[in-house]
């Protein structure tokens, strides 16, 4: 199992809400599904319209319809919405453009990559890069002479400033190739100009400034390198949108660090003395439980409520939201600020502790074993601290005080445990479907932190860890806790619930690494793992499991339990032909049982002598040795897995000389 690391085309930071990956494809499926078919041509007729009032109410009807409705969203889109709005920019008329820019900015918040990747080949950024200097040169205007402008016309400017930026942020998220086109517009000094004025202009704009400038310069060298050039500044505020603008300054300063020289930035240790000081209490702070419970009470007052009254032509408005709406919104942002300070602090957790020079809390654990563990990206785990360095580049020195870790523990076993809104089955879909993928998303971020706080212990485990094994049992216990909550149903929808195993499986791994042998298996758990193992295609995830099942097998008095996994693991090794779960986990497996029985005064060895496992082991070796040569190393990963592969090979015939030797 491997550290966590960022990768552009897996991330979670985007503000997509609502995964519709499940819904059907199609005009057809669309219209069907959609409850407000009948609306849709009349609103892109008035769109054409020569009468600027209809073509401004027809933008604003577009972002009215689509909220929390992917089928209208996809019935409008199938229609040609997008291009429509995108010619709208271009209008006459500044309010028809305006409103067209906040349409297109809501189709990307709700509609995702694919929408995104739509307006990017239907040439949006042309009107785009129009507009930043325009915008730039009114605000320009309007901060040397505040005077000079009305209230209404700042508060037109200020909208657009950030409806463009929002924009500019979803299509950096949507390929490598929209995200050289924006480095190419040279956006850093014009987003960098928000932050410097953070005291004047509203905070909503200003975040989303910083929000597209935390997305530019996260593995992206261009704007890295234009940042350092230009500067950088952190901010700390009371309310959630300043507190989510302080975190993205804190993931901008992670991105672009080390600060180079003579900045006076370039002393202070990032991780240590800005990012986990800031983002700890953002984490602590929220009770899931509460936001969940919020929600609902929200949504049972909003059900009592009249409806909203329908758009009407003459008095189209922008903000069109209840009271209530707004209530949601702000619960839902919290979660994402947790979210994204969780997704910063994953690349904190994979370099910290350094082992070498620091001591770390009981409540932590870890994952063990130099020949089991495989970094995610094919490394064995010799090398993947470097992995970790080279792709986290370049991290700040590694001085962590373990009271960095003990703070992250607690709270990050209190945010994995699932709410009433995180996962719900597929026959009662989520009564609020933006609140259950942000809730799902901190639960899985959570996860990853510590997947790597454990991982980075495991490589150089504290006596002192070892032996509080009443704490690894009770982190272990709240792991459980949680999957049972979560519970095992699968299907199409029911993708983050698949995650929220995945993760788990290598937190396990690491929690039993670190307190090997004192976490007795229970035999339900143990059953749950190799059902997991058994049901999956994902080799990684079989990795996990059988790593899981080897830690637990070394209890010493649980005889029995150690004979069930010790059998199943026998049976993933090949005999008369290829394993039943892949070349990777095989290895694993055949590693396990040598770890497992490599010392035979152990209580359970007998379950070794009595069951005749040096047989099975030795029926194995040309299986293994057939399965081992035929990794192919010319794919990713496959060079180290063949050294892995001819090492565990080469063991595995030594340790049953070994065994046979004994005579016992």
């Amino acid at each position: 199992m491997g550290k966590s690391q960022k990768k552009r085309q897996m991330r979670r930071h985007n503000p997509v809400r609502v995964p519709d990956s499940h819904l059907p494809h199609g005009l057809a499926a669309a219209s069907q599904s959609s409850s407000k078919t009948n609306e849709i041509l009349p609103i892109l007729q008035k769109m054409e319209s020569a009468d600027g009032a209809e073509r401004k109410w027809a933008c604003v009807a577009v972002s009215n319809i689509i909220q929390n409705d992917p089928a209208t969203r996809r019935l409008l889109q199938g229609r040609n919405a997008v291009g429509a709005l995108i010619t709208r920019l271009s209008d006459s008329e500044e309010e028809v453009w305006v409103e067209a820019m906040g349409a297109l900015r809501n189709l990307c918040i709700d509609g995702g990559y694919d929408i995104c990747a739509e307006m990017y080949n239907k040439n949006i950024l042309t009107p785009l890069k129009a507009f930043v200097p325009k915008i730039s040169s009114t605000l320009s205007q309007m901060l040397e002479n505040p005077q000079s402008a009305p209230e209404n016309a700042k508060k037109i400017v200020y909208e657009l400033a950030e409806n463009v930026i929002t924009v500019l942020w979803c299509l950096s998220e949507t390929s490598n190739k929209a995200l050289n086109a924006i480095n190419d517009v040279q956006l850093i000094p014009f987003l960098m100009s928000f932050l410097a004025a953070k005291d004047i202009l509203p905070l909503s704009t200003v975040t989303a400034a910083a929000q597209c400038l935390y997305v530019l310069t996260d593995d992206n060298f261009p704007a890295t390198k234009e940042v350092r050039t230009e500067g950088d500044g952190k901010e700390k505020e009371k309310d959630n949108k300043a507190v989510s603008l302080s975190v993205l300054a804190a993931g901008i300063l992670r991105n672009i660090a080390p600060i180079p020289p003579p900045s006076v930035a370039s002393t202070v240790d990032i991780d240590r003395d800005v990012v986990l000081p800031l983002l700890q209490p953002v984490i602590s702070s929220i009770s899931l439980q509460e936001v969940s419970g919020s929600v609902q009470e929200l949504l049972q007052r909003q059900a009592s409520e009249p409806a909203m009254e329908k758009l009407s032509i003459k008095g189209p408005q922008s903000d069109h939201k209840t009271d209530i709406e707004r209530q949601l919104d702000a619960l839902e942002s919290r979660l994402r600020t947790v979210q994204l300070s969780l997704e910063i602090l994953t690349g904190v957790c994979a370099t910290l502790p350094d082992p070498e020079t620091d001591t770390v809390p009981d409540e932590e654990g870890a994952e063990d074993e130099d020949e089991d563990v495989e970094a995610d990206d094919g490394a064995t785990a010799d090398d993947k601290d470097d992995v970790a360095m080279e792709e986290d580049e370049p991290s700040s020195p590694k001085t962590a005080s373990p009271s960095f870790l003990s703070k992250l523990v607690l709270p990050l076993m209190a945010l994995i445990q699932p709410t009433a809104l995180s996962f719900p089955p597929l026959s009662a879909p989520s009564p609020h479907p933006p609140t259950t993928s942000a809730m799902s998303a901190v639960h899985i971020a959570a996860l990853e932190c510590l997947n790597n706080i454990f991982l980075s212990l495991t490589i150089s485990p504290p006596e002192h860890v070892a032996d509080d094994v009443q704490s690894g049992i009770s982190v272990w216990n709240s792991i459980w806790t949680a999957l049972q909550l979560v519970g095992t149903q699968t299907g199409t929808g029911q993708e983050r619930r698949q995650e929220f195993w995945d993760m788990a499986a290598g937190v396990l791994w690491g929690i039993g690494n670190v307190w090997k042998g004192a976490i007795e298996p229970q035999q339900e758990q143990a059953q749950v793992l190799m059902q997991l193992c058994d049901s999956t295609s994902d080799e990684r995830l079989r990795v996990k499991c059988i790593g899981t099942l080897e830690c637990l097998a070394q209890f010493p008095t649980a005889a029995e339990q150690n004979k069930n996994i010790a059998l199943y693991l026998i049976g993933l090794l090949p005999s008369s032909g290829p394993s039943r779960v892949g070349t990777e986990p095989m290895i694993q497996a055949a590693s396990a049982l040598i770890d497992i029985y490599s010392d035979e005064t152990l209580p359970y060895d007998v379950n070794f002598r009595q069951g005749n496992f040096v047989s099975a082991l030795s029926s194995s070796v040309d299986g293994v040795k057939k399965a081992v040569k035929a990794i192919d190393r010319r794919k990713e990963g496959g060079q180290d897995l063949r050294k892995r592969g001819d090492l565990v090979r080469e063991n595995l015939v030594e340790f049953i000389k070994y065994r046979k030797s004994l005579k016992l």
